[in-house]
């Protein structure tokens, strides 16, 4: 039993605030927006397989297939965090600038995506056959 109701209360809002990111198709739709901005001009191609799965991604969320759409988001969230995480600016100027916040706020999402997208796939039921993943 707890001791104190508003600290459970407030454990109860991160889960559900967690849960509710991953289940949502925006997400998925706004990393595919940030990964576009920074890797359309000049063309990189690898970076921009991503948009695609992500917004496949976001098509199956919007077809009730949350938990699929959960797990597909978190993998390549995932992926992408890994490749991004290679590359380190040279100087300051590029840390700061409008290209590395965007590049910062890519991460960031890259990385709650991972978390949130993961927790539902690992706790979320099939919506084809009602039941768990595990």
């Amino acid at each position: 039993m707890a001791s104190n109701p508003t600290e459970e209360k407030a454990k109860q809002s991160a889960l559900s605030y967690l849960r509710a990111w991953g289940e949502s198709p925006v997400p998925p739709t706004i990393l595919a927006t940030l990964i576009t901005s920074l890797h359309a001009r000049p063309p990189q191609l690898l970076p921009l397989s991503f948009p695609p799965v992500l917004l496949a991604s976001t098509f199956l969320n919007l077809y009730s297939y949350t938990t699929d759409s959960a797990g597909i988001t978190a993998a390549w969230s995932g992926l992408y965090l890994l490749l991004a995480r290679r590359r380190k600016p040279e100087h300051m100027m590029q840390k700061f600038g409008t290209r590395g916040i965007v590049r910062g706020a890519t991460m960031g999402v890259c990385g709650i995506n991972v978390l949130a997208g993961g927790g539902v796939y690992m706790t979320g039921e099939k919506a084809d056959e009602g039941v768990s993943v595990r």
